[in-house]
């Protein structure tokens, strides 16, 4: 049974007519290129693929991705597979099932962890499960919801959704204000911030928030889309999130911080109108790096990459508006962009994850494809 709520054909034909995407071309099967770290290798590793939006990895070589429809796919020996078992979602607008990872301890537990919008009275919210993973029958067991928006929206905008699990097994979940700006600054509601909860939906009682003044999951708040998280070289959360027009931002979110969003941007509204007070304010974090113009990031991975010398220690975004992956590098205490790779081969870029084996992996929206990048020496 399809476990979703979708547009119809005719309206995501004329959405991707809007956007100017209808006549990208699916990028190579396989091609190498000379970069900055020597020659490499882009491989497709599977294609076909509708709206993908997050791929995660098992320890054997096996991999996980989620199609924006509600499909979950378990690609074992280049063969994809549904898993069954997935919470049902809400596939409109950006909303979906977004975000799947694979929990440390997963040769142990068989656990994964899957971000969704939610159906909800009021319409859709973002919400996080926890769930075994039947690899024999391709399956989900044992599905629990452990975290879930204060409130619904029938908004289609701005789910947030990138999980990241942290080193004393806590969770991180990113969650978008939902298109309701103001929310971003209260804390009685998870519009607009980076909540933190235990594996088992639990309150880690080291939250700001665990003994009052605002909801006990939130971490760090004022935030407005982010769709990429990952822990950077110091262990720690780092996230890129969409700004408006302009100011797409990267954070390093701390216990409690407030990260601005409306109060302060460095972009415009899409009218062309200031974006509330400017770009500083007291009691307001400062980005570590933005981008005006957007490039409309998602996918975020930090790159230690021994594989690849010129880029070790390296950020890497996708953008869906430039179809490239930026290559940030930190220097003098900040963040510089370093290059931009790819641009226009692929499409819209979604995910960019580095899998166990050192090499870094892609997802093409409009491509429909999953890639794999390898030093062309091997």
């Amino acid at each position: 049974m399809k476990r979703s709520v979708m547009f119809s054909r005719i309206q995501a034909s004329l959405i991707l007519v809007v956007a100017g995407c209808a006549s990208v071309e699916a990028g190579p099967a396989e091609q190498t290129l000379d970069s900055s770290t020597g020659v490499i290798r882009i491989e497709r590793m599977l294609g076909d693929l509708d709206e993908p939006w997050a791929v995660a990895f098992l320890a054997d070589g096996a991999w996980l991705v989620t199609e924006r429809d509600g499909r979950l796919l378990l690609v074992e020996d280049g063969k994809a597979r549904e898993v069954s078992g997935v919470p049902e979602v809400v596939a409109e607008g950006q909303g979906g099932l977004l975000d799947v990872a694979v929990a440390r301890d997963f040769n142990e537990s068989g656990e994964i962890f899957l971000s969704y919008s939610q159906p909800a009275d009021g319409g859709a919210r973002t919400a996080l499960a926890r769930a075994r993973l039947d690899r024999d029958g391709a399956g989900l067991e044992d599905v629990t919801v452990i975290f879930q928006m204060s409130r619904a929206s029938t908004s289609g905008h701005h789910f947030g959704s990138r999980i990241v699990e942290a080193d004393d097994g806590t969770l991180f979940l990113t969650v978008g204000e939902r298109g309701a700006r103001e929310l971003a600054q209260d804390q009685g509601v998870h519009n607009g911030k980076v909540v933190r909860v235990n594996r088992d939906g639990s309150i880690p009682q080291d939250n700001p928030f665990a003994g009052g003044g605002g909801l006990p999951e939130i971490w760090s708040y004022g935030h407005r889309n982010p769709q990429g998280a990952t822990l950077g070289p110091d262990d720690h959360l780092w996230t890129v999130e969409h700004g408006a027009r302009g100011g797409d931002e990267i954070n390093r979110p701390e216990a409690g911080l407030n990260y601005g969003w409306p109060v302060i941007s460095y972009g415009r509204h899409y009218t062309g109108g200031r974006i509330g007070v400017g770009t500083h304010a007291d009691g307001m974090e400062q980005p570590l790096f933005y981008w005006d113009p957007s490039i409309a990031p998602s996918g975020m991975a930090f790159c230690r990459c021994e594989r690849f010398p010129g880029w070790r220690d390296s950020f890497l975004v996708g953008s869906l508006k430039f179809d490239l992956i930026s290559r940030l590098e930190r220097r003098d205490g900040g963040l510089v962009e370093a290059e931009r790779l790819f641009e226009g081969d692929y499409g819209r870029i979604r995910d960019v994850r580095v899998a166990p084996d050192g090499s870094i992996w892609f997802l093409s929206v409009i491509d429909g494809a999953a890639y794999r990048v390898t030093p062309a020496d091997g």
